[in-house]
């Protein structure tokens, strides 16, 4: 039984505890209390022995974790980044860029009936138009700072991001009625979301990345007065050209050439180091992404990380193509209530061209 196990403490209420840690499940081993607790025992170990100057047993332990990859497979490697298995505290506030669709800037998706879904690889609705590009599955492990980084189970989180082409669904021209590459899962009792998706273009002027906002349950992802957080996950080098190398991702392999970890205007302030997600896999079978999320729910959604991840690109907003984020791909009209574009450009083939 669990209560035998030498290395746990129970408190005077009965409740048992590992490492100064409340157990999520406590009639259950510690073997079987979740990804997201082996994921901070880990850390904590590595952290010890590194302490110590164990660099032998943390590499140790780096091969006894439970990613796995064959010869094959791409694993996080990038500049000014590190394994996202490496790396604790609370993951950074970022923007949430010039095309959330999440009321902020013109229409809101969350409000709509079929957001809720894992797979986002086609729009829902009106619309069933589907997308191509090298497969990808997102996981991300959420975790309450308040609780001992205790799963974070019920929180919802809405995911977006570019296709290869480095456009948006809902503001990119051509794209105003499709939904696709958007989603919101609610996360299971070991604090896990998980996505089925394609990996996204490089778009110029912001490393490939893609969006995420966390909510305290789904009844409550209408409204971004509710936001726990809002963030970021980050590709790493090596993956990003591997995949841009395939047919769908025009234009990205010249784009990345052009930014760094250090130099994006998002990840820049500190090189994605809680952001960078670890990968595996291979453009056959498709890519895991995954990166743990440690969410203190007492911080102000907005505050953490000071900045917000970076100055914009001279210029400002969306309307001239810097701002929020990065060159938006974007040549059309916006969604009702958002920016009207103060300019005229176009992407094609992943270039931004024209005049603004």
């Amino acid at each position: 039984m669990t209560d035998q196990d030498p290395r746990l403490q129970r408190d005077a209420d009965g409740t048992l505890h590992y490492e100064g840690r409340r157990l999520a499940h406590q009639d259950e081993p510690l073997a079987d209390q979740g990804l997201g607790f082996d994921i901070t025992t880990m850390v904590t170990r590595r952290r010890a022995l590194g302490a110590l100057g164990a660099g032998a047993a943390v590499a140790g332990l780096a091969a006894c974790s439970t990613s796995s990859s064959s010869d094959s497979s791409t694993s996080a490697a990038s500049d000014g980044g590190s394994d996202s298995t490496t790396s604790d505290g609370e993951i950074p506030e970022e923007t949430n860029g010039p095309y959330p669709a999440d009321g902020t800037n013109g229409v809101n998706v969350l409000t709509e009936s079929g957001i809720v879904r894992s797979d986002i690889t086609a729009s829902f609705g009106d619309s069933t138009t589907a997308v191509s590009g090298v497969p990808m599955t997102l996981t991300l492990t959420l975790t309450n700072m308040e609780e001992d980084n205790a799963p974070y189970a019920g929180v919802a989180v809405y995911v977006w991001h570019c296709t290869g082409d480095g456009l948006y669904s809902l503001y990119s021209e051509g794209l105003e009625n499709e939904n696709f590459l958007r989603g919101v899962q609610v996360a299971d009792e070991n604090g896990q979301v998980t996505f089925t998706s394609i990996m996204p273009g490089c778009y110029a002027g912001r490393w490939p990345h893609i969006h995420f906002e966390v909510y305290p349950d789904e009844a409550s992802i209408t409204s971004t007065d509710n936001l726990l957080a809002t963030s970021q996950v980050a590709i790493p080098q090596d993956v990003a050209e591997t995949v841009y190398a395939e047919d769908g991702y025009d234009g990205s392999t010249e784009n990345l050439a052009n930014i760094t970890l250090d130099s994006d205007n998002v990840f820049g302030d500190d090189g994605g180091e809680l952001q960078l997600a670890t990968v595996d896999g291979d453009v056959t079978s498709g890519f895991t992404v995954t990166l743990p999320v440690a969410i203190d729910p007492s911080t102000e959604p907005g505050v953490s990380g000071g900045d917000m991840g970076g100055t914009p690109p001279s210029g400002g907003g969306p309307s001239d193509g810097g701002g929020m984020g990065g060159t938006p791909p974007e040549g059309g009209t916006p969604p009702s209530g958002a920016s009207d574009g103060g300019g005229e450009s176009s992407l094609v083939g992943n270039n931004l061209v024209g005049s603004r």
